[in-house]
């Protein structure tokens, strides 16, 4: 398990971190709104070695980015009601590659995982978060 206590000043250390703890390469976000999932997710993509501009696909539930040597997918499935939907969109196939996963909203899609990363961000105050992060 590896557990951080982290302000804004430090995301791109806890990215760096995170990826050198990590064994799988599905990540299962769980915060509340606003506590940094999408701006983590950000700092995990460039120290990927992406440079692309990282938003949120909340509408488009699926955002793809390049680095030289790695594909990652982003995923938010807070509109997502129900477990079919996300067959609707194809979500097993992506299960199937060799990508990063990084997935916010995470509860309809964790049965279809048996190897992931849980990652738990909790708001301390207005500046600082504690992150836990767990295999399953």
């Amino acid at each position: 398990m590896l557990e951080i206590e982290y302000t804004l000043k430090d995301i791109d250390h806890v990215a760096k971190q995170i990826l050198e703890h990590a064994t799988a390469k599905a990540f299962l976000f769980k915060a509340e709104m606003g506590a940094g999932k999408t701006t983590l997710i950000k700092a995990l993509v460039k120290a990927l070695g992406c440079n692309d501009t990282v938003n949120s696909p909340t509408f488009s539930l699926v955002n793809e980015y390049q680095s030289e040597t790695e594909t990652i997918y982003h995923f938010d499935l807070y509109r997502l009601e129900d477990e079919s939907e996300l067959y609707d969109f194809g979500f097993e196939d992506y299960l199937n590659t060799n990508a990063h996963l990084f997935i916010e909203w995470p509860e309809l899609a964790k049965s279809m995982f048996d190897n992931y990363h849980s990652i738990e961000i909790e708001l301390i105050n207005g500046t600082s978060r504690t992150l836990k992060m767990t295999k399953k």
